[in-house]
């Protein structure tokens, strides 16, 4: 039996464990990433975490350390200037670890590795073209096109949440107006709420919570808010026009949408593939499929990076 570590790096804590090739994951543990301004420090956490259910197992059987990350370079091993990290600069990652574990080490970007988990693991098995995004605090995604995930020239491909959405709409936190983060991220769909909420006179649930989450919105659209329900129309329609954009470009057999927005179903799905459809090229209208994520969203972090290893 051979194994593989995964670690997925978050700016809060990262979690980690130790999974089969068949994607059953046998360990987890978890350390608070903030805790460790030196990465070596947060490199030896993670050793002590993990090493007990090594030497058990027998490190001979290990396969490699896959590490999912912000800003993670596949092809150096680093994370880059990750604004949401402890670590500033540029990290070495792999080659610490390597260094730390004597097991070979890979790194990527976390979308990039969940979408490498969903093609071993999940929604996308068997797919060659598909497109993976993250609908969470951000957006993130993964291309995949002629069964090879896309890094392009210099590691840093597929940034769909960065993509322009609205020309000069909503301040990013990456520098830019209108990236499509802020709009249909969780944080983005609360900055929606704002606005609906100062713009219109109608009475809503949504005026009565003091402090907005996506889950409230989430929970007065199931009670068929007028204007909860408008937000996920709109936050649908911004999707929806933005993934018609990418499927011009890769032609993608799918997209699959993961992370906590997602979770709100037929309340993202349907206006979302309804705007999709109606902005694609007629070459690819009726052949997209829009298909939410079959993993864990407890575990597709682990799986998606520890797959990065048999990738």
């Amino acid at each position: 039996m051979q194994y593989s570590i995964g670690i997925d790096i978050g700016g809060t804590n990262s979690v980690m464990g130790i999974v089969d090739k068949k994607g059953v994951i046998l360990f987890e543990a978890c350390i608070p990433t903030k805790d460790f301004p030196d990465i070596n420090d947060f490199i030896e956490a993670a050793f002590i975490k993990l090493s007990p259910e090594i030497n058990r197992l027998g490190i001979m059987h290990f396969k490699g350390i896959g590490i999912g990350a912000p800003n993670g370079n596949y092809y150096n091993g680093s994370i880059e200037f990750a604004p949401n990290l402890i670590w500033k600069g540029i990290i070495p990652l792999a080659k610490l670890f390597n260094e730390k574990f004597k097991l070979e080490s890979f790194v990527t970007n976390d979308a990039n590795a969940a979408a490498i988990g969903e093609m071993m693991y999940g929604a996308a098995k068997g797919m060659n073209d598909f497109i993976m995004v993250t609908l969470g605090t951000g957006v993130g995604s993964g291309f995949v096109a002629n069964g090879k995930m896309i890094y392009g020239h210099d590691g840093f491909a597929g940034e769909l949440g960065h993509t322009i959405a609205v020309r000069d709409g909503r301040i990013c936190g990456c520098g830019r107006k209108g990236c499509l983060e802020t709009y249909t991220s969780a944080t983005g769909i609360v900055r929606t709420a704002h606005e609906f909420l100062e713009n219109r006179t109608e009475e809503s649930l949504l005026r009565h919570v003091t402090v907005l989450s996506s889950k409230d919105i989430y929970e007065a659209a199931v009670q068929q808010d007028k204007l909860a329900l408008d937000i996920f129309d709109f936050t649908g329609k911004i999707l929806g026009q933005s993934l018609a954009d990418a499927v011009a470009i890769t032609s993608p057999e799918a997209i699959i949408l993961f992370g906590g927005l997602a979770q709100a179903g037929p309340y993202i799905f349907e206006p979302t593939k309804k705007y999709l459809e109606d902005n694609l090229l007629i070459i690819y209208k009726n052949k997209i499929k829009l298909l939410p994520s079959e993993l864990k969203e407890s575990d597709v972090a682990i799986l998606g990076a520890a797959a990065l290893v048999w990738n």
